[in-house]
This record gives C-alpha cells, sequence and structure tokens, in this order.
C-alpha cells in the first residue's frame, strides 16, 4: 500500500459531466490505498480461506493460476468489500479514490493532462481473452502516489453509494456517500472505454450485487491513530 498524505484537493470537474459538478475542495485524512488492483491470485486466497462462490472463470484453476498477475474482475460490490474486511481493509471512498488517482494540482488523469496512450492505460480495446493486462505494466500512467492502472484496465469499486448531485451537498471533510442507495460509485474507466471515461473525476456506477467483466477494485486503509 502507499500512504496518501492529508490535506485538501479539488474534486470534481467544470467539463465533465452534471455529476461531476461542482469543483469543490475537499480535506481528507491520511489514508492508505493498495498500490495495484487486487490479482486473481490474492483473491483466490480469499476464496480458498472462506469458500465462497469464486468468479467466474476461477473453477478450472486457470484463471487464478496461470492468470495470478491480472486483475481479479466478475467481482460484484459485496465480494470486493469482503474480500478488504478479510484482509484487514475496507474500500476507498469516492472521494479517497479520486485523491490517490489525481493528486492536489487538479490533474485530469493520473499522470497529468496529456491524453492517454497505450503506455499509459489499457483502453479502446474489444471484449476478449487478451484484454486485461497484468497489474503495474503501465509505469507511464501511475499517479502522483505511485498507485498503478487507476486509468483504464478495470473499473473500481467504492464505498460510496451514488448519488448524481451528491457534490452539491458534499462535506468538505472527510466525505462519504449518501447512506443509502440503489448503486455503489465505480471509478477509473476500463478497457473497453475511450480517453473521456479514462478521466480521474469521471463517475459511474453499479448494482452491488452485479458481477461484470471490466469491473475489479483495489483497497484501503485508515492510518493508526497515534495514542
Amino acid at each position: 500500500m502507499v500512504l496518501v498524505p492529508a490535506g485538501e484537493f479539488s474534486m470534481g470537474s467544470d467539463k465533465g459531466d452534471d455529476d461531476e459538478q461542482p469543483i469543490h475542495r475537499v480535506f481528507l485524512d491520511s489514508f492508505y490505498i493498495d498500490k495495484f488492483e487486487v490479482t486473481n491470485g490474492r483473491f483466490a486466497k480469499f476464496v480458498e480461506a472462506i469458500q465462497i462462490e469464486p468468479p467466474w472463470g476461477f473453477a478450472d484453476k486457470e484463471t487464478p493460476v496461470v492468470h495470478s498477475d491480472k486483475p481479479v474482475r466478475w467481482v460484484n460490490w459485496m465480494d470486493a468489500m469482503g474480500y478488504c474486511l478479510w484482509a484487514g481493509k475496507r474500500l476507498p471512498t469516492e472521494a479517497e479514490w479520486e485523491k490517490a488517482a489525481r493528486g492536489t494540482d487538479g490533474r485530469i488523469y493520473p499522470w497529468g493532462n496529456d491524453p492517454p496512450t497505450p503506455a499509459h492505460a489499457v483502453f479502446g480495446l474489444k471484449e476478449g481473452a487478451d484484454t486485461i493486462s497484468v497489474i503495474g505494466n503501465r509505469e507511464k500512467g501511475k499517479s502522483p502516489y505511485g498507485v498503478h492502472d487507476m486509468a483504464g484496465n478495470l473499473y473500481e469499486w467504492t464505498l460510496d453509494w451514488y448519488d448524481e448531485g451528491f457534490y452539491n451537498q458534499n462535506p468538505a471533510i472527510n466525505p462519504r456517500g449518501p447512506a443509502e442507495g440503489t448503486a455503489k460509485v465505480q471509478r477509473g474507466g476500463s478497457y473497453t472505454n475511450t480517453p473521456y471515461r479514462l478521466r480521474s473525476s469521471f463517475r459511474t456506477k453499479g448494482d452491488p450485487t452485479e458481477h461484470d467483466p471490466n469491473v475489479g477494485f483495489r483497497c484501503a486503509q485508515d492510518v493508526p491513530k497515534q495514542p
């Protein structure tokens, strides 16, 4: 995991969709976030430990063994949250995810403001066996904090419920999503998307019970309070 220091950043965009507006200043306490998305290999240990229903493609062991360094997909929000709790962690909030992706200088993408290329991210591909890349092989695409694959490859689940107008009443300090809802926030774009959805401020959502081929996750963790 990497440490994202406490402080303010600008969340949202005035050049994106309505649910990315308005741009607003947010203060976050320091937190840790996984440097890489959770892999098939790591998720397989969770499946074995608690004997849950494995994701699609795990039954023949090819996915968790041959493709152990690729990020796990076909996991719904509940699977992702379960893994994080099993590992002593949690999913990142939407605000934490965005800060970890773009830093504090208002950049559009994790690497800056230049449009993505295949050296930055996995995007613009059609569905197929070789669409997902192993973790950490897009060095040019990492965020200011050294976090990899926060644009493209797979969408990522966050902790928060989705609310289209949440930014109009978003708390300025350590915001958490609405108390309830019907969909959870996903961030980061995926291998099928155009650069527009790879922007760090782009918001989308998914049914927390659904399993999709282009959605994965990474974990976050609070920084222990000093005694």
